[in-house]
């Protein structure tokens, strides 16, 4: 999948705790080719990896975060206007005023333990 959504793009994950948004960020990073290690950003909000052609891709964790006035603070939106990345938020119904309307979102419902069903949307503008 990630090879499909267009840089400048954002990625909104939707899930319950524990329904794996983290896990698909990881294997969503590894798509785009990222060799770190991608972690949860719960604590630092936001995690940068570069990619190949001056190209990012943003982690973004708005688990901490009240409401969208806390993530204009942090200066969350400024990562929504760069088209030279992808951005992932993970909790982004938390900060859904600020959101671009034309996003990708990602649906992440676990049904047992090592089973989720995945449903991606991508409402026209």
């Amino acid at each position: 999948m990630a090879s499909q959504i267009p840089f400048g793009s954002v990625v909104a994950l939707h899930g319950n705790l524990g329904a794996g948004k983290t896990v698909f960020a990881r294997g969503f990073a590894r798509g785009l080719g990222v060799s770190q290690v991608v972690s949860s950003p719960t604590f630092t909000l936001v995690q940068e990896y570069p990619l190949k052609n001056n190209k990012w891709l943003y982690h973004l964790d708005m688990y901490r975060i009240d409401n969208y006035r806390a993530a204009l603070a942090f200066g969350v939106d400024e990562y929504f206007e760069d088209k030279d990345a992808v951005v992932l938020v993970e909790w982004a119904e938390r900060v859904a005023e600020i959101l671009p309307e034309n996003l990708f979102i990602v649906n992440i419902r676990r049904i047992e333990d090592d089973t989720r069903e995945i449903t991606v949307e991508h409402p026209a503008p």
